[in-house]
């Protein structure tokens, strides 16, 4: 059976006001991930953790990005690293490539997502693919790769050196661009 893939692309990748939630959900803060900063509720999927966990490092909030990393990963979590990133960084917004599982009753799941943040005068693109997993009802962040690369696959046929040049000069490929 293949694995369910949902996508989801985020058209608005910044908050508008003050209040809206940094996940860049559309909702307040106060009633998207504060509650879940602060214990009053728990992340539902691993999508929810991931805007959580953003919005934590947009708010300064890294006792909770600590709190839900899986617990071989919080022997390398180095905190004072996180909690200057989190300081010195402009949180820009935050976009959701797409999702693999990781809803309600799921046990694990996948989500592919793009933080943007500023530092220094420069905007940067963190692309990551996080892997969550569910432990006693509740979500914790497993681990984080780098996307690879697309490999670029041609459609049509290969260009040979003695057929004309696809820039329309008339000449042959290899006396035109192919050199």
């Amino acid at each position: 059976m293949e694995p369910r893939v949902r996508f989801r692309y985020n058209r608005r990748m910044t908050s508008t006001t003050p209040t809206d939630c940094p996940c860049c959900s559309g909702a307040p803060y106060a009633s998207c991930c504060e509650p879940v900063h602060t214990g009053r509720a728990a992340a539902s999927t691993a999508e929810a953790l991931m805007r959580a966990r953003y919005a934590a490092y947009a708010k300064g909030r890294i006792d909770f990005i600590e709190k839900t990393h899986a617990p071989e990963g919080r022997e390398g979590f180095d905190r004072g690293a996180a909690e200057k990133w989190s300081r010195e960084s402009e949180w820009k917004g935050l976009r959701i490539v797409a999702v693999k599982d990781g809803g309600p009753a799921d046990a694990a799941g996948v989500v592919n997502f793009v933080a943007t943040f500023g530092q220094e005068g420069k905007d940067y693109d963190h692309q990551e693919i996080a892997t969550f997993r569910k432990e006693g009802g509740s979500w914790l962040f497993v681990d984080g790769k780098s996307p690879k690369p697309e490999t670029f696959v041609r459609s049509g046929p290969e260009i040979g050196r003695n057929d004309p040049c696809h820039c329309g000069s008339g000449k042959k490929f290899k006396k035109c661009h192919g050199r």
